[in-house]
């Protein structure tokens, strides 16, 4: 018998792939079953790194879909683009479930609000949308109504569905399993504390609950096409009595598998693996902040090169931001030499100006902070 690896091509070997190419040219995509037209519109959700791909999206010309937009007395109107509707971070694949059912009358939680320490209102699943809360129970139910309202659209209307699944570890509604994206007592609560658990999702569950978001977004939007990233910003902090280096470790590769098995299973779903590119060793821990946590501009730069170069449409790319002449983004070149990847300082501010993103699991280090 013949070495079954004999003729298998060099992106199947480690050293050829990972150890030899320099670090800015490692492309772990081999191949994609579509692309991203400019004309499709682009859906994200998810943990905070999924903000970066929506914000290449609009600078780049895409058509990143949004269906919720500010109205003309928004208190807190820079909150209306981070994603395709004011949803906030969606962390847990139960939490993405459980948006979709509240759009559509399917899950109606018994709790409709938190309320802070200086009296405002919050809504439980998108508890910093606002940043000065709801004055008022109504306004946050008229708020709700009307990003529902949103959120179906989003649903039915999107080409492309980008989420990003962040976390496993959530807390959830003891009388009705609601899932919030940050524990109660960090942003608002209800009256009872004892009305919450802390709960860490299993691949099982987590399977279970992306099967069926994806079943009931095929029978609102049969032809749309998905995909799916994990975050590599590792845990703010766990729950679980062990180390958070531990935690996170499981965290991420049950994520992983879930969207490994996710793809498998459908035609229409693929994986994109920003996950890989940041965190991978062949990079040397280069693509984190010295909080070992943040995503540096090169990270970001790298991830977002590679997803141009095989999801969106060959065309040149033009950045008409300046008010100059247009400059010319290289996402689509291979660097040939040492020189040519040096990050172009217009390119640099571009990155810069973005990399502070929206992300509800901070809240909990800073109100820990501001207590002490």
């Amino acid at each position: 018998m013949k070495n079954p690896y004999a003729k298998l091509p060099t992106h199947n070997f480690w050293k050829s792939s990972v150890a030899s190419p320099r670090v800015d040219d490692i492309d772990p995509v081999v191949s994609s079953p579509f692309s991203i037209k400019k004309s499709d519109r682009v859906v994200t959700a998810g943990s905070c790194f999924a903000q970066h791909i929506s914000r290449e999206l609009k600078r780049s010309g895409f058509n990143f879909f949004v269906a919720e937009k500010p109205p003309a007395n928004a208190l807190d109107p820079a909150s209306y683009d981070v994603f395709s509707a004011r949803y906030g971070n969606i962390y847990t694949v139960r939490q993405l479930l459980q948006l979709f059912q509240r759009a559509y009358g399917l899950f109606r939680p018994k709790e409709p609000a938190w309320q802070r320490v200086d009296g405002a209102f919050v809504d439980p699943f998108r508890p910093q949308v606002e940043t000065a809360g709801f004055p008022t129970l109504q306004a946050l139910e008229q708020d709700r109504k009307q990003h529902l309202r949103c959120v179906r659209q989003v649903f039915e209307r999107c080409d492309v569905f980008v989420f990003t699944l962040g976390l496993t570890e959530g807390w959830v509604s003891r009388t009705d399993g609601a899932v919030y994206p940050v524990a109660p007592g960090v942003v608002g609560s209800g009256p009872d504390p004892d009305d919450y658990q802390f709960h860490n999702f299993t691949v099982d569950s987590m399977l279970s609950d992306l099967s069926n978001f994806l079943d009931l977004l095929n029978e609102v939007n049969p032809e749309v096409q998905v995909i799916l990233t994990v975050s590599p910003v590792p845990l703010i902090a766990t729950y679980e009595d062990r180390h958070v280096l531990v935690s996170n470790t499981y965290s991420k590769s049950a994520l992983r598998v879930v969207a490994e098995y996710a793809c498998r299973d459908r035609s229409n779903v693929l994986y994109f693996p920003s996950y890989e590119i940041i965190t991978g060793s062949y990079n040397r821990g280069a693509y984190f902040e010295p909080d070992l946590r943040s995503v540096t501009m090169e990270g970001v730069g790298h991830v977002m090169r590679v997803f141009a170069r095989h999801l969106l449409s060959s065309d040149p790319i033009v950045d008409e931001s300046c008010s100059t002449s247009p400059v010319l983004i290289p996402k689509f070149s291979n660097h040939d030499s040492a020189e040519s990847s040096a990050i172009d300082p217009v390119i640099a501010a571009r990155y810069a100006a973005i990399s502070a993103v929206v992300c509800d699991e901070e809240v909990i280090e800073k109100s820990i902070t501001e207590v002490s």
